[in-house]
């Protein structure tokens, strides 16, 4: 079973939970940096980027340090709304706090207001042809990518959804629909680098195995 933790610190990660429990995901509730040790992923839920940033910042165990390095060793970590913008490299016209791990750049409450809230089917060719509800609250768009981003899907004001190895974000709220292909996507990437991972330790089993022979 895959064992997926949510920032619970603040935002909507409730519904993150109703979404991936059903897919057979084992979810935790994060709110300490020690927890990640045990966890195949993290997602990070919509809410507010300048507040999850002062919280991660001043959190006991330094769970702003914990993400950076269990994402940097390989963790997959999920994204959405305030979560792309919290793992951007670049924030347009901000110096707020960030992991800054994802070489993309962003802007912040691109589609106005939450009045101007809306939701959009979009094309997202990784999940199938049929397109995708996505719903907009205040969400950012992606300026800018570089290094070996995969632009995922994309409208008028700018880039929607990407992912670089490891790390997946979208500016669009998917737990809020009912359609759950991109928590399913997500849940395959967190599938793939554990059989990788898997892998990895049989060959180094087998390896140290002839030595000792």
């Amino acid at each position: 079973m895959v064992s997926v933790g949510i920032l619970a610190l603040q935002g909507d990660f409730a519904e993150h939970r109703f979404m991936m429990e059903p897919l057979g995901a084992q979810v935790y509730l994060v709110k300490h940096g020690s927890q990640l040790a045990s966890l195949d992923a993290l997602i990070i839920p919509g809410g507010e980027s300048t507040t999850i940033a002062r919280l991660t910042s001043s959190a006991g165990d330094s769970l702003l340090e914990a993400v950076r390095m269990k994402a940097s060793e390989g963790l997959p970590v999920y994204g959405t709304c305030m979560g792309a913008i919290f793992l951007a490299r670049e924030i347009e016209g901000s110096s707020q706090g960030r992991l800054a791990l994802m070489d993309i750049k962003v802007r912040r409450n691109a589609f106005g207001p939450q009045r101007f809230s809306r939701e959009q089917m979009l094309n997202i060719p990784s999940l199938g042809s049929e397109p995708f509800p996505a719903i907009f609250i205040r969400g950012p768009v992606i300026l800018n990518v570089w290094g070996n981003v995969e632009v995922l899907s994309a409208v008028e004001e700018g880039i929607v959804m990407a992912r670089q190895d490891n790390l997946l974000v979208s500016a669009f709220h998917p737990e809020l629909t009912g359609d759950s292909r991109v928590h399913r996507y997500f849940l395959e990437m967190v599938r793939q680098r554990k059989q990788m991972c898997a892998a990895s330790r049989w060959a180094g089993d087998v390896e140290a195995g002839s030595r000792r022979h």
